[in-house]
């Protein structure tokens, strides 16, 4: 009977023990966890506060870039007042390089001319057909040329894809309008001469129009002209 007490006692102790070394090791795990946590914020703080400080380094360098580059404007406004002559000079060069290049709408004298597929034969316009009438009336002394409000220029593609005429990369389709300004009477004449390109066209049934006409408009080129190897020599 005493040696059963006695064993009970030793397990009452062992217990005890046992219980009391959860609960330390429990605590220790808690604080281990809050100072991890605390560990972690202040990384995430440290982390923050030095995003800000570079953000607001970077802030500071562009706006003295800004500032910069007010003074350089200014200081251009100011020479330019100053230098109005010279000023006034430059921008009719300017405005003289984009008529020639085909940046500025143009007007003047010129013919217009409207292509149509056939309707008896069922032949259709072709790019090609396009191109053509175009060097044509380069040729004849056209000054600026336009088809479907899409101005032709040095770079100007004429293509197609299917039956679908591209011209500058835009669509455009029947009926085409060419318009050419240039003599009225010079253009109206070597266009529809025996022989020419138009009237080859209306022998395959083309329906084409040709009128003079004393004043149209021919629209500025929209697009975007890349050089990949031309450079400005010093």
């Amino acid at each position: 009977m005493k040696k059963e007490k006695w064993q009970v006692f030793l397990i009452g102790i062992l217990c005890f023990v046992t219980a009391a070394s959860i609960c330390v090791q429990y605590r220790s795990a808690i604080s281990y966890t809050t100072e991890g946590e605390a560990t972690v914020q202040s990384i995430a703080e440290n982390k923050l506060r030095d995003q800000v400080l570079t953000e607001q380094e970077n802030y500071n360098r562009l706006y003295v870039q800004v500032q910069l580059a007010q003074t350089q404007l200014e200081n251009l406004r100011k020479a330019s007042a100053s230098n109005s002559e010279e000023s006034e000079k430059l921008e009719k060069e300017l405005t003289e390089y984009n008529r020639l290049l085909g940046y500025t709408d143009v007007t003047g004298k010129g013919i217009v001319i409207t292509l149509q597929d056939s309707d008896s034969t069922g032949d259709l316009i072709h790019y090609i057909d396009l191109v053509e009438v175009v060097n044509e009336l380069f040729n004849q002394g056209a000054d600026a040329v336009s088809i479907n409000n899409q101005r032709i220029i040095s770079t100007t593609a004429i293509s197609c894809n299917g039956n679908v005429v591209k011209i500058n990369n835009e669509k455009v389709s029947v009926p085409f309008v060419i318009k050419a300004i240039g003599s009225p009477t010079e253009l109206y004449s070597t266009m529809l001469r025996p022989n020419a390109y138009l009237d080859f066209m209306k022998s395959d049934g083309i329906r084409v129009k040709v009128e003079k006409k004393d004043s149209i408009t021919v629209p500025k080129y929209t697009g975007t002209r890349q050089y990949k190897y031309l450079q400005v020599v010093e």
